[in-house]
């Protein structure tokens, strides 16, 4: 799996997972939990002025062939 974000057109983090091999059929379950970068206060501020601008895409690959994308949109707020 490749997961990529992005605020705007601009990449800000790209993560590569291995899952290794699962027997077919079978159910599997994994927890991935990793740490995002800091942002500095130019890129909160354009990612709170921005709503949807905030993106992710994952990747899901098996034997090298691409099976399935996925894009989310984020919008934040300030509450604090």
């Amino acid at each position: 799996m490749i997961e990529r974000h992005y605020v705007g057109s601009k990449l800000i983090k790209s993560f590569d997972f291995d899952f290794g091999f699962c027997i077919p059929g079978s159910l599997n379950t994994w927890e991935i939990i990793y740490t995002v970068p800091l942002l500095d206060k130019r890129m909160r501020k354009e990612m709170l002025a921005t709503p949807g601008a905030t993106k992710v895409d994952s990747f899901f690959f098996a034997e090298g062939q691409l099976i399935m994308h996925n894009k989310a949109c984020f919008t934040f707020c300030d509450d604090l």
